[in-house]
């Protein structure tokens, strides 16, 4: 199974950007996934986690009103949509996922066993 991100690139200061994930080699339903990213000399961070049935959905304070995490089962995608987006928010993204028959929701990436590659978002001022 392999998570293909898409979707970054360079945008100025208060445009959008939607990233996408999506799951090919295997057809499954993840439990949870969870949106990550991590900027130079900075640790990785969470920004959004989504459960199975994408009923519950949580934000990392910097991302709230701003971004909005979705998933499409359907299709094994999940989606980042970012909003006015800022400087600081800078940084390779990555969505990861989580082998779970459960509704629960996961906030620490070594809870993920399944990554994508990440993609590069670029705010310009």
């Amino acid at each position: 199974v392999q998570l293909q991100a898409s979707g970054g690139g360079l945008v100025q200061a208060g445009d959008s950007l939607r990233l996408s994930c999506a799951v090919s080699g295997r057809t499954l339903t993840f439990g949870g996934w969870g949106w990550f990213r991590q900027a130079p000399g900075k640790e990785r961070e969470v920004v959004g986690v989504i459960s199975r049935a994408g009923t519950r959905r949580e934000y990392a304070s910097s991302a709230k009103g701003r971004f909005t995490i979705s998933r499409d089962n359907a299709k094994n995608t999940a989606y980042l949509h970012m909003n006015n987006l800022k400087p600081d928010d800078t940084a390779v993204y990555f969505c990861a996922a989580r082998r779970s028959v459960t509704g629960s929701v996961y906030y620490t990436a070594d809870q993920y066993d399944n990554w994508g590659q990440g993609t590069q978002v670029t705010v310009s001022s």
